[in-house]
């Protein structure tokens, strides 16, 4: 197998930087930008916040580690591990009791004591006006709005509640034993948001329910974001660019393999989301190898710019952004091959023109624009084109359950 010019495996890195396998002088590494705190879960599973333009070494999956790059949000909860706070309104009807809190309860998914007990009861209420809801209006704009929280029993029973979204929509969830977190994503047609969690008479939950709660999150966008953490007001969380990686001395002017292995992609409504190695000098993206995510999020794009023109160009439909990717696309002068998960998917031959002077590895169509909003596990480049039997090689499976999901096969 060949040995890749440049290889980025989540491992080192300090404010600003994260460093690459190969090359071991510096030139691989990437620059690393986000101008707020933020948050992982680190090696022991408990999430943590880093600092200002750190990167983020998330092992929210398990095994090794992943780096994450997120788009920017707000958690508009203005208190989001204090729920004795008076913005956080407990409310009853009927024969049920309003909710207690306790204040620094139980430790929390952090790995500290600052998880607050919750106890709500219905008292045997069986009718919709019989409720015990603690609950919090917020102020978003109109479109899609993600709720979230982290929720454990306190006892040795699991309870059924209900988890009310923005519109007053609602879902049931069971609380069990170990801190889980539940989401609840809805499109508003108002300014006006609602976080609300509660058993009520009439909608299956329990009659009573002794339960722990940290980390809620309200935020814009349609899926949840890395815990974003508030103590009186509502904090942004920026968003991460990542680029740099390599010189003109770490690219080939003839051959190219680009492999990606990204353990999901977020799925972000609209907006494009892009790993490229871009040119040198002039405009960047004159000369170009592309791998996107389409606004449609259901799309992967591959895409060969030589000399400002298109030369080469695929798309891929279908495409299951929630669970792990592996992509690879190899260029030499009049052939371009492309490949997902295991398998050579297109070819493009005839009169393709070769990118030149490329010089940047960049984790966004360009240098600035276009971030990829993901997971990624792995970035490698060769200044050659491997042959199809190397390049599946690359790309296999560490089993056959992670074959399965990225594929999308059931078991049976």
């Amino acid at each position: 197998m060949a040995i890749p010019t440049l290889a980025m495996i989540p491992s080192g890195y300090k404010a600003g930087k994260l460093y690459s396998v190969l090359p071991s002088d510096g030139t691989g590494d990437f620059t690393v930008a986000r101008n707020s705190v933020a948050t992982r879960v680190n090696q022991s599973g408990l999430i943590e916040e880093v600092g200002v333009n750190v990167p983020r070494l998330d092992y929210s999956a398990g095994g090794c580690p992943v780096l994450l790059t997120e788009i920017q949000s707000q958690n508009k909860i203005t208190y989001s591990e204090d729920f004795t706070q008076s913005t956080w309104v407990k409310q009853s009807s009927g024969v049920a009791s309003a909710p207690v809190v306790t204040s620094n309860y139980s430790i929390s998914p952090d790995g500290t004591l600052n998880a607050d007990r919750v106890v709500l009861n219905v008292n045997g209420g069986t009718t919709s006006s019989d409720f015990s809801q603690l609950s919090k209006s917020v102020t978003s704009n109109v479109g899609d709005v993600t709720n979230s929280v982290w929720l454990k029993s306190n006892t040795s029973s699991n309870y059924d509640m209900t988890f009310v979204n923005a519109l007053g929509g609602t879902i049931s969830i069971a609380v069990t034993t170990e801190w889980n977190r539940f989401i609840l994503t809805s499109t508003t047609t108002t300014t006006s948001s609602v976080f609300k969690l509660r058993l009520r008479g009439g909608e299956s939950t329990s009659d009573f329910a002794d339960i722990s709660v940290w980390g809620a999150q309200l935020e814009q966008g349609s899926y949840a974001t890395s815990y974003i953490k508030t103590t009186g007001t509502a904090q942004t969380r920026e968003a991460d660019l990542v680029n740099g990686a390599g010189s003109t001395a770490t690219f080939n002017s003839l051959e190219h393999t680009f492999f990606v292995d990204l353990n999901s992609v977020f799925k972000n409504t609209g907006i494009t989301s892009a790993i490229s190695i871009v040119g040198s000098t002039g405009t960047v993206t004159d000369n170009r190898i592309l791998i996107r995510k389409q606004t449609n999020n259901t799309s992967v794009e591959f895409s060969i710019r030589s000399g400002a023109s298109n030369v080469a160009t695929e798309v891929l439909s279908n495409i299951d952004f929630s669970v792990k990717q592996k992509l690879a696309v190899t260029v030499k002068l009049n052939e371009v091959k492309y490949y997902r998960n295991g398998f050579l998917v297109a070819t493009d031959t005839g009169t393709i023109p070769l990118p030149v002077s490329l010089g940047e590895i960049t984790l966004t169509s360009g240098t600035t624009g276009t971030p990829l909003f993901a997971s990624t596990k792995d970035i490698r480049y060769y200044n050659q084109v491997l042959t199809a039997a190397e390049t599946l090689e690359l790309m296999s499976y560490d089993s056959f359950n992670e074959m399965a999901l990225a594929l999308q096969y059931t078991i049976k």
